[in-house]
């Protein structure tokens, strides 16, 4: 495989070669685990977003980095190898799919792939579902922090000022009209709003390459201009990330987001457009 994504029809001529993620979650739910239950890939795992992506939430924000010994052993446990590719998907345009696929990157997994369009572009495909969960397999899968670049508060305020930061959320929440989760609305001062929404189409593909760049190129990210991303906790900026990378354009990830951004309140603040 290359690149980051997979079809559904390649990934079904794989067969038994991948492990296989189930990624699906819901901002205040219902548990992703209960739509796993319903109905899943053939031989795909549940992940857990919550659990097995992130740390506790608190000081470090809604959907911290996860350590990683705490990681490598979520990831044994859902049978992740080294040298075996991984899989991962969603029935939400791949918003957490992407978190899944970050994390495994961030983490030292060299080969990572995000099934476009998800779990609709499977069944629509005319590929089965199960409700059967595979055996346990144990993994040997050894986390190594540092494979995609992340960016503290610090470091973020000042590439909004020296680069582009792309607010992967609504433009309402970038705007501080509505706030549903964080206990303050707005936006870091001299970032862009960029909804990851508009990355992908109406069948929750992503766009083609050459419209993401045109895309990105719009907002001020073109080629050689630092970029970064962040959004509410850390998802749908990893979403972000991920496109850039179609685009050819690499990006960091702000981990902590708006969620940790506010927890300091010497940090300022911005609304409007």
């Amino acid at each position: 495989m290359t690149g980051p994504l997979i079809t559904a029809a390649d990934l079904a001529a794989l067969g038994h070669d991948v492990t296989l993620l189930d990624v699906r979650w819901r901002l205040g739910g219902p548990p992703g685990v209960e739509l796993y239950r319903e109905g899943h890939l053939p031989g795909a795992v549940f992940c857990d977003l919550d659990r097995d992506l992130a740390a506790t939430p608190g000081g470090g924000g809604r959907h911290p980095l996860p350590h990683a010994d705490a990681f490598q052993a979520a990831m044994r446990r859902l049978g992740v190898r080294d040298g075996r590719p991984v899989v991962v998907y969603d029935d939400a345009g791949s918003t957490s799919a992407a978190r899944a696929w970050w994390t495994l990157r961030y983490f030292g997994h060299q080969d990572v792939r995000v099934l476009d369009g998800g779990l609709p572009a499977w069944t629509a495909a005319g590929l089965p579902l199960t409700k059967e969960a595979p055996g346990a397999a144990e993994g040997d899968f050894t986390a190594r922090p540092g494979g995609l670049p992340v960016l503290t508060a610090e470091e973020a305020g000042a590439l909004a000022r020296a680069g582009v930061l792309l607010d992967a959320r609504s433009g309402e929440r970038f705007r501080g009209e509505a706030e549903p989760v964080d206990p303050m609305a707005g936006h870091i001062p001299g970032a862009v709003s960029a909804p990851t929404t508009e990355n992908v189409g109406p069948d929750g593909r992503f766009l083609d390459p050459a419209a993401l760049r045109a895309r990105f190129a719009g907002l001020g990210a073109g080629e050689g201009v630092p970029a970064g991303a962040y959004c509410g906790s850390g998802v749908m900026a990893a979403h972000e990330v991920l496109a850039m990378e179609l685009a050819g354009l690499p990006a960091a990830l702000y981990v902590g987001s708006w969620s940790h951004w506010v927890t300091d309140p010497t940090r300022p603040i911005a609304t409007g457009a």
